[in-house]
């Protein structure tokens, strides 16, 4: 017996442009990068136990000029361990997570298209986005969810990817 898919989710993902930019995942095989370097736990929850292949994604540009949303994609695989942390190598290098239980997963994320870039002044002037998780004082979260109202009114309002309801 199959079990239906959830309704779909919406996530904000927030990417330094010099680590992926949107261009950098539009130009990946398959548009498709691996989401890696989530080093936070409730970040890691959010993609170990919410999100779910096909889930939309607002591409954000972070820790940069000026941050904000740069391009629409979706999830594209189901969650699995980010080999980063295990790489002495790598800025996201883990000497304490374990081989044969992974402390940081990740999802790979198939970039759809670049937008016009919304700017944190503009998401932050919208008042139909004001308790938006990204927009709340402290949050840095690098994943967060996005509700379907907020999604609808990016998409439609500020990019006019929808036709009107």
């Amino acid at each position: 017996m199959t079990q239906a898919r959830a309704a779909r989710h919406y996530w904000l993902m927030k990417s330094e442009p010099e680590e992926c930019a949107i261009d950098d995942a539009l130009q990946a095989p398959g548009a498709t990068v691996a989401w890696t370097g989530v080093r936070n736990y409730q970040a890691r929850n959010f993609m170990r136990d919410a999100m779910q292949v096909g889930d939309g994604v607002l591409f954000y540009h972070s820790s940069c000029a000026v941050p904000g949303i740069a391009g629409l994609a979706e999830v594209a695989s189901d969650v699995r361990p980010d080999p980063t942390q295990f790489d002495a190598h790598s800025p996201y290098f883990d000497p304490k997570s374990p081989v044969d239980k992974p402390r940081w997963l990740l999802r790979d994320v198939k970039a759809l298209k670049k937008t016009r870039l919304i700017a944190l002044p503009e998401l932050r002037a919208a008042p139909e986005l004001a308790d938006m998780v990204v927009l709340q004082r402290g949050s840095r979260l690098s994943v967060t969810p996005v509700s379907e109202a907020h999604w609808q009114f990016i998409l439609r309002t500020l990019l006019g990817e929808l036709p009107p309801p």
